[in-house]
Protein backbone atom coordinates (compact mmCIF):
# COMPACT_ATOMS: atom_id res chain seq x y z
CA UNK A 1 0.00 0.00 0.00
CA UNK A 2 1.32 4.15 -0.59
CA UNK A 3 2.67 5.44 2.34
CA UNK A 4 2.83 8.81 3.43
CA UNK A 5 6.40 8.61 2.92
CA UNK A 6 5.75 7.52 -0.57
CA UNK A 7 3.72 11.13 -0.86
CA UNK A 8 6.74 13.16 0.16
CA UNK A 9 9.19 11.44 -1.30
CA UNK A 10 6.50 12.18 -5.30
CA UNK A 11 6.10 15.90 -4.20
CA UNK A 12 9.87 15.92 -4.36
CA UNK A 13 10.20 13.67 -7.06
CA UNK A 14 7.74 15.73 -9.52
CA UNK A 15 8.54 19.07 -8.38
CA UNK A 16 10.25 20.22 -11.33
CA UNK A 17 7.43 19.26 -13.77
CA UNK A 18 4.63 20.43 -12.07
CA UNK A 19 2.91 23.87 -11.16
CA UNK A 20 2.30 24.46 -7.80
CA UNK A 21 -1.49 24.98 -8.13
CA UNK A 22 -2.99 27.90 -6.22
CA UNK A 23 -5.73 28.32 -3.11
CA UNK A 24 -8.97 29.50 -4.70
CA UNK A 25 -11.02 31.52 -1.93
CA UNK A 26 -14.51 32.89 -2.24
CA UNK A 27 -16.57 35.31 0.22
CA UNK A 28 -19.48 34.10 -1.60
CA UNK A 29 -18.99 30.45 -0.33
CA UNK A 30 -17.87 31.06 3.05
CA UNK A 31 -21.05 33.18 3.54
CA UNK A 32 -23.71 30.61 2.00
CA UNK A 33 -21.68 27.63 4.11
CA UNK A 34 -20.83 29.09 7.36
CA UNK A 35 -17.08 27.71 7.06
CA UNK A 36 -14.00 29.04 5.34
CA UNK A 37 -13.51 27.02 2.24
CA UNK A 38 -10.51 26.40 0.11
CA UNK A 39 -10.14 25.43 -3.16
CA UNK A 40 -7.19 23.50 -4.34
CA UNK A 41 -7.46 24.17 -8.29
CA UNK A 42 -5.91 21.63 -9.63
CA UNK A 43 -7.83 22.83 -13.17
CA UNK A 44 -4.95 25.26 -12.98
CA UNK A 45 -2.28 22.01 -13.08
CA UNK A 46 -0.59 21.30 -16.54
CA UNK A 47 -2.46 19.08 -18.80
CA UNK A 48 -5.64 20.59 -17.19
CA UNK A 49 -6.09 18.22 -14.53
CA UNK A 50 -4.49 16.34 -11.37
CA UNK A 51 -3.65 13.81 -12.93
CA UNK A 52 -0.22 14.72 -14.21
CA UNK A 53 1.03 14.34 -11.09
CA UNK A 54 -0.14 11.14 -10.67
CA UNK A 55 1.20 10.17 -14.54
CA UNK A 56 5.12 12.08 -14.40
CA UNK A 57 5.41 10.39 -10.85
CA UNK A 58 5.00 6.70 -12.28
CA UNK A 59 6.75 7.42 -15.81
CA UNK A 60 9.99 8.80 -13.80
CA UNK A 61 10.49 5.54 -11.79
CA UNK A 62 10.56 3.68 -14.87
CA UNK A 63 13.64 1.14 -15.49
CA UNK A 64 15.47 2.14 -18.31
CA UNK A 65 14.99 -1.27 -20.53
CA UNK A 66 11.11 -0.08 -20.04
CA UNK A 67 11.63 3.54 -20.66
CA UNK A 68 13.32 2.55 -24.07
CA UNK A 69 10.53 0.26 -25.29
CA UNK A 70 7.91 2.41 -24.46
CA UNK A 71 4.73 3.23 -22.51
CA UNK A 72 0.75 2.44 -22.35
CA UNK A 73 -2.22 3.67 -21.28
CA UNK A 74 -5.93 3.59 -21.99
CA UNK A 75 -8.09 6.79 -21.55
CA UNK A 76 -10.73 8.97 -22.94
CA UNK A 77 -9.45 12.29 -21.22
CA UNK A 78 -7.34 13.83 -18.55
CA UNK A 79 -5.10 10.50 -17.78
CA UNK A 80 -4.46 10.46 -21.78
CA UNK A 81 -3.27 13.88 -21.97
CA UNK A 82 -1.34 13.33 -18.76
CA UNK A 83 0.76 10.70 -20.01
CA UNK A 84 1.03 12.05 -22.82
CA UNK A 85 2.69 15.28 -22.03
CA UNK A 86 4.54 13.62 -19.09
CA UNK A 87 6.07 11.19 -21.56
CA UNK A 88 7.02 14.23 -24.32
CA UNK A 89 8.69 15.94 -20.94
CA UNK A 90 10.72 12.68 -19.95
CA UNK A 91 11.61 11.77 -23.95
CA UNK A 92 9.85 8.32 -23.90
CA UNK A 93 7.52 7.22 -26.58
CA UNK A 94 3.85 7.02 -25.16
CA UNK A 95 0.66 5.08 -27.03
CA UNK A 96 -2.67 6.03 -25.59
CA UNK A 97 -5.93 4.01 -25.83
CA UNK A 98 -8.78 6.24 -26.57
CA UNK A 99 -12.62 4.83 -27.37
CA UNK A 100 -13.43 6.22 -30.90
CA UNK A 101 -16.22 8.36 -29.44
CA UNK A 102 -13.62 10.58 -27.39
CA UNK A 103 -14.35 14.23 -27.58
CA UNK A 104 -12.09 15.42 -31.08
CA UNK A 105 -10.47 18.22 -29.18
CA UNK A 106 -9.37 15.92 -26.56
CA UNK A 107 -7.48 12.99 -29.24
CA UNK A 108 -6.39 16.08 -31.00
CA UNK A 109 -4.93 17.48 -27.94
CA UNK A 110 -3.24 13.93 -26.79
CA UNK A 111 -1.86 13.59 -30.58
CA UNK A 112 -0.97 16.61 -31.77
CA UNK A 113 -0.05 18.65 -28.62
CA UNK A 114 1.44 16.60 -26.42
CA UNK A 115 2.79 13.82 -29.00
CA UNK A 116 1.53 10.66 -28.38
CA UNK A 117 0.54 8.05 -30.65
CA UNK A 118 -3.44 7.33 -30.73
CA UNK A 119 -5.24 3.60 -31.22
CA UNK A 120 -8.54 3.92 -31.43
CA UNK A 121 -10.90 1.02 -30.27
CA UNK A 122 -14.38 0.67 -29.87
CA UNK A 123 -16.06 2.48 -26.69
CA UNK A 124 -16.11 -0.35 -23.88
CA UNK A 125 -13.58 -1.56 -21.25
CA UNK A 126 -13.79 -4.41 -22.66
CA UNK A 127 -12.08 -2.76 -26.03
CA UNK A 128 -9.66 -0.80 -24.02
CA UNK A 129 -8.27 -3.12 -22.06
CA UNK A 130 -8.06 -5.83 -25.23
CA UNK A 131 -6.60 -2.83 -27.11
CA UNK A 132 -4.06 -2.33 -24.42
CA UNK A 133 -3.18 -6.16 -24.05
CA UNK A 134 -2.76 -6.99 -27.36
CA UNK A 135 -0.45 -3.42 -27.71
CA UNK A 136 1.66 -5.33 -24.58
CA UNK A 137 2.13 -8.57 -25.89
CA UNK A 138 3.41 -6.86 -29.58
CA UNK A 139 5.70 -4.12 -28.37
CA UNK A 140 6.26 -4.72 -24.65
CA UNK A 141 5.15 -1.43 -23.37
CA UNK A 142 4.38 -0.51 -19.54
CA UNK A 143 1.41 0.27 -18.78
CA UNK A 144 0.43 2.93 -16.69
CA UNK A 145 -2.86 2.67 -15.12
CA UNK A 146 -5.32 5.60 -15.14
CA UNK A 147 -5.63 4.81 -10.74
CA UNK A 148 -4.89 1.15 -10.13
CA UNK A 149 -1.19 1.62 -9.43
CA UNK A 150 0.75 2.75 -6.51
CA UNK A 151 3.11 5.27 -7.93
CA UNK A 152 -0.13 6.69 -9.71
CA UNK A 153 -1.78 7.19 -5.94
CA UNK A 154 1.18 8.41 -4.82
CA UNK A 155 1.49 11.58 -7.25
CA UNK A 156 -1.94 12.16 -6.85
CA UNK A 157 -1.82 12.26 -2.52
CA UNK A 158 0.80 15.38 -3.20
CA UNK A 159 -2.72 17.31 -4.61
CA UNK A 160 -3.41 17.26 -0.94
CA UNK A 161 -0.02 16.71 0.31
CA UNK A 162 1.14 20.66 -1.08
CA UNK A 163 -2.55 22.39 -0.18
CA UNK A 164 -1.84 21.21 3.56
CA UNK A 165 1.71 22.97 3.61
CA UNK A 166 -0.28 26.00 1.86
CA UNK A 167 -3.60 26.42 4.66
CA UNK A 168 -2.70 25.00 7.94
CA UNK A 169 -5.06 23.67 10.60
CA UNK A 170 -8.32 22.15 8.21
CA UNK A 171 -11.26 20.28 9.36
CA UNK A 172 -11.99 18.57 5.97
CA UNK A 173 -11.03 17.87 2.88
CA UNK A 174 -13.44 16.85 0.34
CA UNK A 175 -12.35 14.61 -2.94
CA UNK A 176 -13.99 13.75 -6.49
CA UNK A 177 -13.98 9.28 -6.31
CA UNK A 178 -14.67 7.44 -9.76
CA UNK A 179 -11.87 4.65 -9.54
CA UNK A 180 -10.50 6.09 -6.45
CA UNK A 181 -6.77 7.32 -7.28
CA UNK A 182 -7.26 10.70 -6.05
CA UNK A 183 -9.28 10.18 -3.38
CA UNK A 184 -6.97 7.33 -2.06
CA UNK A 185 -3.63 9.66 -2.58
CA UNK A 186 -5.92 12.52 -0.62
CA UNK A 187 -6.75 9.93 2.15
CA UNK A 188 -2.96 8.66 2.69
CA UNK A 189 -1.62 12.34 3.08
CA UNK A 190 -3.86 14.06 5.11
CA UNK A 191 -4.07 11.18 7.57
CA UNK A 192 -0.28 11.17 7.38
CA UNK A 193 0.04 14.83 7.48
CA UNK A 194 -2.99 15.15 10.94
CA UNK A 195 -5.01 12.30 11.60
CA UNK A 196 -7.95 14.58 12.67
CA UNK A 197 -8.76 15.66 9.37
CA UNK A 198 -11.41 13.61 8.07
CA UNK A 199 -11.63 13.25 4.83
CA UNK A 200 -14.91 13.15 2.42
CA UNK A 201 -15.51 11.70 -0.82
CA UNK A 202 -18.41 13.05 -3.55
CA UNK A 203 -19.88 11.02 -6.12
CA UNK A 204 -22.51 11.16 -8.54
CA UNK A 205 -25.82 9.56 -6.76
CA UNK A 206 -26.07 7.97 -10.64
CA UNK A 207 -22.54 6.32 -11.05
CA UNK A 208 -22.75 5.31 -6.91
CA UNK A 209 -20.19 2.12 -6.64
CA UNK A 210 -17.67 3.46 -4.19
CA UNK A 211 -20.44 4.37 -1.92
CA UNK A 212 -22.24 1.07 -2.24
CA UNK A 213 -19.20 -0.39 -2.07
CA UNK A 214 -18.63 0.69 1.58
CA UNK A 215 -22.03 -0.06 2.41
CA UNK A 216 -21.34 -3.63 1.72
CA UNK A 217 -17.83 -3.74 2.10
CA UNK A 218 -17.83 -5.54 -1.18
CA UNK A 219 -16.47 -3.45 -4.59
CA UNK A 220 -20.11 -2.57 -6.80
CA UNK A 221 -20.33 -1.61 -9.95
CA UNK A 222 -22.78 0.44 -11.97
CA UNK A 223 -25.55 -0.84 -14.11
CA UNK A 224 -25.58 2.58 -15.95
CA UNK A 225 -22.71 5.68 -16.91
CA UNK A 226 -25.42 8.14 -17.17
CA UNK A 227 -24.05 11.37 -15.63
CA UNK A 228 -22.36 14.26 -16.57
CA UNK A 229 -19.28 13.88 -14.53
CA UNK A 230 -17.85 11.36 -17.13
CA UNK A 231 -14.39 11.56 -14.78
CA UNK A 232 -15.89 9.49 -12.09
CA UNK A 233 -17.62 7.16 -14.26
CA UNK A 234 -14.81 3.95 -13.43
CA UNK A 235 -14.84 1.40 -10.64
CA UNK A 236 -12.54 1.14 -7.81
CA UNK A 237 -10.02 -1.45 -8.04
CA UNK A 238 -8.63 -3.80 -5.04
CA UNK A 239 -6.25 -1.88 -4.60
CA UNK A 240 -7.90 1.98 -3.93
CA UNK A 241 -10.75 -0.22 -2.18
CA UNK A 242 -8.59 -1.51 0.18
CA UNK A 243 -7.23 2.40 1.25
CA UNK A 244 -10.03 4.04 1.18
CA UNK A 245 -11.60 1.61 3.34
CA UNK A 246 -8.52 2.24 5.67
CA UNK A 247 -8.86 6.07 5.80
CA UNK A 248 -11.64 7.68 4.20
CA UNK A 249 -14.32 8.63 6.96
CA UNK A 250 -17.26 8.84 4.44
CA UNK A 251 -18.40 8.99 0.83
CA UNK A 252 -21.51 10.81 -0.35
CA UNK A 253 -23.48 11.38 -2.67
CA UNK A 254 -24.91 14.57 -4.98
CA UNK A 255 -27.57 14.78 -7.94
CA UNK A 256 -26.76 15.77 -11.08
CA UNK A 257 -28.03 19.00 -10.56
CA UNK A 258 -26.40 19.67 -7.89
CA UNK A 259 -22.93 19.15 -9.69
CA UNK A 260 -24.28 21.54 -12.58
CA UNK A 261 -25.03 23.96 -9.53
CA UNK A 262 -21.32 24.04 -8.38
CA UNK A 263 -20.01 24.27 -11.79
CA UNK A 264 -22.00 26.85 -12.91
CA UNK A 265 -21.26 28.87 -9.04
CA UNK A 266 -17.40 28.45 -9.97
CA UNK A 267 -17.65 29.62 -13.30
CA UNK A 268 -19.68 32.79 -12.67
CA UNK A 269 -18.68 33.79 -9.10
CA UNK A 270 -14.92 32.33 -9.20
CA UNK A 271 -14.44 32.86 -13.21
CA UNK A 272 -12.68 29.67 -13.00
CA UNK A 273 -13.45 26.54 -15.66
CA UNK A 274 -13.84 23.41 -13.98
CA UNK A 275 -15.25 20.04 -15.86
CA UNK A 276 -18.36 18.55 -14.09
CA UNK A 277 -16.12 15.94 -12.07
CA UNK A 278 -13.83 18.44 -10.68
CA UNK A 279 -16.82 20.37 -9.16
CA UNK A 280 -18.23 17.52 -7.50
CA UNK A 281 -15.89 17.81 -4.55
CA UNK A 282 -17.73 21.65 -4.12
CA UNK A 283 -21.59 20.22 -4.83
CA UNK A 284 -20.83 17.74 -1.61
CA UNK A 285 -19.73 20.61 0.68
CA UNK A 286 -22.61 22.71 -0.68
CA UNK A 287 -24.98 19.78 -0.05
CA UNK A 288 -25.12 20.26 3.58
CA UNK A 289 -24.96 16.29 3.81
CA UNK A 290 -21.72 16.58 6.35
CA UNK A 291 -21.97 19.21 8.63
CA UNK A 292 -19.58 21.91 7.54
CA UNK A 293 -20.07 25.57 9.92
CA UNK A 294 -17.33 27.38 11.46
CA UNK A 295 -14.94 24.59 9.89
CA UNK A 296 -11.84 24.88 7.42
CA UNK A 297 -12.56 23.20 4.71
CA UNK A 298 -9.80 21.86 2.08
CA UNK A 299 -12.12 21.53 -1.52
CA UNK A 300 -9.95 19.28 -4.46
CA UNK A 301 -10.78 20.46 -7.59
CA UNK A 302 -9.42 17.99 -9.95
CA UNK A 303 -9.83 19.03 -13.38
CA UNK A 304 -10.95 22.16 -15.58
CA UNK A 305 -10.65 20.31 -19.53
CA UNK A 306 -13.77 20.76 -20.94
CA UNK A 307 -14.94 19.91 -23.77
CA UNK A 308 -16.61 23.27 -25.78
CA UNK A 309 -16.64 22.26 -28.91
CA UNK A 310 -20.21 21.96 -29.47
CA UNK A 311 -20.70 25.24 -27.65
CA UNK A 312 -18.72 27.07 -30.06
CA UNK A 313 -20.19 25.04 -32.91
CA UNK A 314 -24.05 25.65 -31.87
CA UNK A 315 -23.23 29.58 -31.14
CA UNK A 316 -20.83 29.89 -34.18
CA UNK A 317 -22.58 32.57 -36.72
CA UNK A 318 -22.53 34.85 -33.17
CA UNK A 319 -19.13 35.11 -33.12
CA UNK A 320 -18.07 34.47 -36.53
CA UNK A 321 -16.95 38.36 -36.68
CA UNK A 322 -14.45 37.41 -34.22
Amino acid sequence: MTTYKDIKNAYQRISKHINKTPIFTSRSLNSKTGAELFLKCENLQRGGSFKMRGAVNAISQLTEEQKKKGIVTHSSGNHAQAVALSAKLLHIDATVVMPNTSPKVKIEATKDTYGANVVLCENSLQARQSTTKKLIDTYGYTLIHPYDNDAVIAGAGTAAYELLLQIKNLDFIFAPVGGGGLLSGTSIATKGFNKKIKIIGVEPENVDDAYRSLQSNRIQTNETTNSIADGLLTNLSERTFSIIKKYVDRIITISEEQILFAMKFIWERMKLVVEPSGACSLGGVLSNRIPVKNKKIGVIISGGNVDLSDFFEKYSRKISGF
